[in-house]
């Protein structure tokens, strides 16, 4: 493995132009400016090509290649540390009746980070996702609306849920989307390359995340998009539990996650085998009729929201999550509040409006 010495480093990003992938590559860059920083990322998505400036910018290279390719990978070359960013990030991936993409990007693409990291060397730190936990489980909840939002219901508790959110030890039996499904399958196998081969590895599963530069869309990006329509104009929908907008999830910045992130850069040390929930936790939560609530008063602008009552699959009413074990780990915990992080959404895209707007009016969903 290639010296660990934080002036010295070489970090790979998949995903590298992405949202998050993007993000932690110009902070890793701008804080480390010694350290070789390579974000590889194959611009499928609408909007990725913005952040080629910023990478650019901060000094990171930019690698343009597929995780679905083993040569594009081994293109990256040896590296202290893989982050995993790399995904077809959306839910309701596959259900279109053609889950090739999501399959080959996030299980095939997972897995040939990992064969890249056996040849090389290198550890990895893997994002995955709030949606490997069963689907049957988070709707078999017991909920409660409170004003405007879904609340567990009173001192109800569980395996692996209360009030404070949802733990490591949630159920992951059952059905959860094709989405999760690959998420849970690339953990199971970064177990098996662990066991198999000595690789170092620690697991975020990371419920929403949220910050300047999300190309938001209905499917993934939420907060993103409910801000740019009220902003720029464009139709929302409360869709599903009944078109009333109650459903609840926690928010994390995506700078808290680099705060998480950023010590684990000089080598994974006690964190290695470990699997973490990483989310904004109750105190960062939001329901949709909240979330509106907010986007008014931070545009000045009022939209009429639609009501969509039926409840599509893997739509579920209430995730937020239980940071305890990551807090007493390693004493992190996140910094935005709520309200910091929505204006920081905002400012960005008033203040980029004119590259925006095209993207992130009425157009693609």
């Amino acid at each position: 493995m290639i010296s660990c010495n934080r002036m010295t480093k070489r970090i790979a990003v998949t995903g590298g132009a992405g949202f998050v992938g993007s993000n932690l590559a110009c902070m890793i860059a701008r804080e480390r400016p010694t350290c070789s920083v390579i974000a590889l990322d194959n611009l499928k998505r609408r909007g990725s090509e913005l952040s080629l400036g910023h990478l650019a910018a901060a000094g990171v290279e930019f690698v343009h290649g597929d995780v679905r390719m083993e040569g594009d990978v081994a293109s990256l070359g040896a590296v202290d540390c893989l982050i995993e960013c790399s995904a077809e990030p959306s839910v309701l991936a596959g259900q279109d009746g053609a889950p090739g993409y999501v399959l080959d990007t996030n299980l095939t693409g997972a897995l040939n980070c990992l064969e890249h990291l056996r040849r090389q060397g290198g550890e990895m730190i893997f994002l995955s996702s709030s949606r490997v936990y069963s689907m049957p489980a988070l709707t078999d909840l017991p909920l409660e609306v409170r004003g405007e939002r879904f609340e567990i219901t009173e001192g109800a508790t569980g395996s692996g849920w209360s009030a404070t959110g949802i733990t490591e030890s949630f159920s992951t039996a059952g059905p959860r989307s094709l989405y999760g499904a690959t998420k849970l399958a690339a953990e199971q196998f970064i177990e098996e390359y662990r066991a198999a081969y000595g690789l170092r590895a620690v697991v975020y599963r990371c419920g929403v995340l949220t910050g300047p530069w999300q190309m938001g869309k209905v499917d993934q990006g939420v907060i993103t998009l409910w801000l740019a329509r009220h902003l720029f104009g464009g139709a929302l929908s409360y869709i599903g539990h009944g078109g009333e907008g109650h459903q609840v999830r926690d928010l994390l910045h995506v700078a808290d996650l680099y705060d998480l992130i950023a010590p684990r850069l000089d080598g994974i040390g006690t964190e290695d085998g470990q699997t973490y929930n990483v989310g904004g936790g109750a105190a960062v939560s939001v329901s949709l009729r909240e979330l509106t609530r907010h986007c008014e008063r931070l545009t000045g602008n009022t939209l009429a929201i639609g009501a969509i009552p039926k409840t599509r699959a893997n739509d579920i009413g209430y995730y937020v999550t239980d940071n305890a074990k990551v807090e007493t780990r390693t004493g992190w915990r996140p910094q935005r509040t709520l309200e910091e992080t929505l204006e920081d959404v905002h400012r960005w895209l008033v203040d980029n409006r004119t590259l925006l707007e095209p993207i992130l009016k009425d157009g693609e969903t």
